[in-house]
């Protein structure tokens, strides 16, 4: 199958690693999703398994010991990526500080990459972390695309089995990749073409 038409390879970034976290349960029905679409592979990628260190080392220095490990089970996976949906909560109207460190340790696996994001919280739902990762993205090359979904109150969107009770939600997840699988065939088909030059 021609690389243009392969199912595109969608890596989603679990952002919190806090104990007692909501986002695998956010996760688990984004995957649902994902599972039943003929145009898209997942890879979770979950920053509470891959500790990355926090912090950079001095400009042209050694990182840390243990930080070639650690990439090494993410980078591989990021680079391998045609698109990307990030599952962010929000923390002081803002997205999470492993969420960060991971997207830092990184610059050209996002380039000329979609991004999706898939949000939660209490009222505003985690808008407020999804547009400052809009900036994030920005500077790295990446294309965010509009459409996202957002859970206000995600604690009472779902139920026991982990499914969403309002069906709207669902609705908006097939939008979501609808439009990330747009975006993912565009980018992998022009930089089959042309090179990204960053």
């Amino acid at each position: 199958m021609p690389a243009t038409t392969a199912p595109l390879r969608v890596a989603v970034l679990v952002g919190s690693t806090r104990e007692g976290r909501f986002g695998p349960v956010v996760t688990k029905w984004l995957s649902r999703h994902l599972e039943q679409r003929h145009d898209m592979s997942a890879d979770v990628v979950d920053l509470a398994e891959i500790p990355l260190p926090t912090v950079f080392p001095a400009f042209g220095q050694q990182p840390p010991p243990g930080t070639e490990e650690a990439l090494a089970l993410m980078t591989p996976r990021l680079a391998a990526a045609d698109a990307f949906v990030f599952v962010t909560p929000e923390y002081n109207h803002s997205y999470p500080a492993p969420l960060k460190n991971a997207i830092d340790w990184h610059n050209e696996q996002w380039h000329g990459k979609p991004v999706a994001f898939v949000s939660y919280g209490g009222l505003s739902g985690g808008l407020r972390a999804v547009e400052h990762l809009r900036v994030v993205m920005a500077e790295l090359n990446a294309t965010t695309i509009r459409n996202t979904v957002s859970f206000h109150e995600a604690w009472s969107r779902f139920d026991e089995s982990g499914a969403v009770k309002d069906p709207a939600a669902d609705t908006a997840a097939k939008a979501l990749l609808d439009q990330l699988a747009w975006w993912g065939h565009a980018l992998r088909t022009a930089k089959a073409l042309h090179s990204y030059v960053a």
